[in-house]
């Protein structure tokens, strides 16, 4: 499970990659290209998580609704997951490319 400490050190790092631009520049926000967009996902991937801890904070206080809580970590999982698993596909294609003979 985990700890408020990995989530915050999760979310730094995620804030950190949304906020890095692949080309040292600044990136216009409706550019239309695959870093721009990435970095949209990312941000909303970081504003799901914060939401979610915000949930989970007001449920241990007690003053929460539970139907609320589980769907603020539900989407989050969610969000997380379709983060990994585009991660994994540019990883394929990365290494499908390196296969690839000149």
């Amino acid at each position: 499970m985990a700890t408020p400490l990995s989530a915050a050190g999760a979310y730094a790092t995620i804030a950190r990659l949304a906020n890095a631009s692949p080309l040292g520049g600044e990136q216009n926000a409706n550019d239309g290209s695959f870093a721009t967009m990435l970095k949209n996902a990312v941000g909303a991937v970081e504003e799901a998580g914060h939401k979610s801890d915000a949930q989970t904070r007001t449920a241990a206080n007690g003053t929460a609704n539970m139907v609320d809580v589980v769907t603020a970590v539900s989407e989050t999982e969610v969000a997380i997951d379709a983060v990994v698993a585009v991660r994994d596909k540019v990883i394929a294609a990365y290494e499908e490319i390196m296969r690839m003979t000149i």
